[in-house]
């Protein structure tokens, strides 16, 4: 039972969990009911009416408004792509970096944040990697890395390696002090923790569908702050332009971007997972992020304690200042583990750094105590001989 909302009721849109313990939502979260009904219901009118498409469009016009109104922001702010690494890749590619610029991005931070700006080297754009010191990462760890050719501080809202939860709002003042752009990576984020665009003050924010937002994989959502005319995209097409040519002839005159957001996206919607989100929405809605993240804290509190008492160490931070409501890694680190929780019908990742466990709004309190019981079954990993233990550190 929880305080927060319904979750058997919720419960009840995810058959899967009558199948297993779904403990990988920071991977990808089960198709809710409700959801493939829409996608479903997208298929059969295609398959039926040979695909309305203006109706479709239509309707992906009124998801933009939607996602807009989620994250505060406006639906000219809102552009749709395939994926968070899409986002991040728009990102270093529109801010007007030159050679010698260097960007801040946070050390051990997600691959594909880091190669999108990695990928600016060819140009002469420094990347600079700032180390995780404490238990999270704030605008102090920047501030004296910050020199006269520093341009942007890239980074995740959430960690998806230890479940850090950085302060993006305080960042974001930071860089709006020090005028540089600032780039989030909200893909652990988006869903379980509430994000305010404009709080944030994040120049874009990149983040994909398949994880906290219950969508299917292939559709990804970035949000440009407004004003920013500056940003360019690396790529153009029809769908990029202020005045699209009604003959579909491309001129040399013609080549003036929309504004906002739109100018970012290029060719056809994932029309499918559009359907699927505007679903998905409803479910989100209907309980609530706060709520998500204020049950998804209670069940991490639960799973440090039942961790606690069989003396297995945390990965990462343990305060709730510091981390994520539905993060978390366990020194859990080889010897089959992996392979012992699939036999148990339990689904988790493997982590640089152990074995993630990850909520899903669906999830109980009772799930956290079936799984502390599948793992005191296996052994106590403090038991086992001194040379075993000394090779999984």
């Amino acid at each position: 039972m929880s305080q927060h909302y319904d979750v058997a009721a919720v419960r009840r849109e995810f058959p899967v969990v009558e199948r297993m313990l779904y403990l990988d939502s920071a991977h990808q979260t089960p198709l809710a009911t409700s959801v493939k009904d829409a996608l479903v219901r997208f298929y059969s009118e295609g398959n039926e009416f040979a695909g309305p498409k203006p109706l479709w469009l239509r309707r992906t016009e009124e998801v933009r408004e939607r996602v807009a109104r989620f994250f505060n922001a406006a639906p000219a702010e809102i552009a749709f792509t395939k994926n968070t690494s899409e986002g991040m890749n728009i990102a270093a590619n529109a801010l007007p970096l030159e050679s010698g610029d260097n960007v801040l991005l946070v050390e051990g931070d997600h691959p594909n944040n880091a190669y999108a700006f990695l990928n600016l080297q060819r140009k002469g754009v420094e990347v600079r990697f700032v180390p995780i010191t404490g238990e999270t990462v704030d605008a102090s760890t920047f501030e004296d890395r910050i020199d006269a050719r520093t341009r942007a501080i890239s980074l995740s809202h959430v960690t998806f390696h230890a479940g850090h939860l950085f302060d993006v709002e305080g960042i974001g003042r930071l860089c709006a002090e020090r005028q540089l752009y600032f780039v989030v990576d909200a893909m652990q984020s988006t869903g379980v923790v509430p994000l305010d665009a404009r709080a944030v003050g994040a120049t874009i924010i990149g983040s994909g569908c398949h994880k906290g937002l219950l969508v299917p994989q292939g559709l990804g959502i970035v949000f440009c702050k407004a004003g920013h005319d500056e940003l360019r995209p690396a790529y153009m097409a029809l769908s990029s332009l202020a005045d699209p040519p009604a003959d579909y002839i491309a001129r040399h005159d013609n080549m003036a971007l929309r504004d906002g957001a739109g100018r970012f996206e290029i060719g056809n919607f994932n029309l499918p997972d559009i359907h699927a989100l505007s679903a998905s929405l409803d479910l989100i809605e209907s309980v609530g992020v706060a709520n998500i993240q204020a049950h998804a804290y209670d069940l991490g509190d639960r799973l440090i304690e039942r961790m606690d008492e069989q003396k297995i160490r945390l990965v990462g931070p343990r305060s709730r200042q510091a981390r994520s409501p539905h993060i978390y890694v366990l020194d859990l680190p080889g010897d089959g583990w992996t392979e012992y929780f699939a036999s148990q019908q339990v689904r988790v990742s493997p982590e640089r750094d152990g074995i993630r466990v990850s909520f899903g709004l669906f999830n109980t309190a009772e799930d956290v105590d079936r799984f502390a019981d599948i793992v005191r079954r296996r052994g106590n990993p403090a038991s086992r001989p001194a040379a075993m233990a000394a090779n999984v550190d």
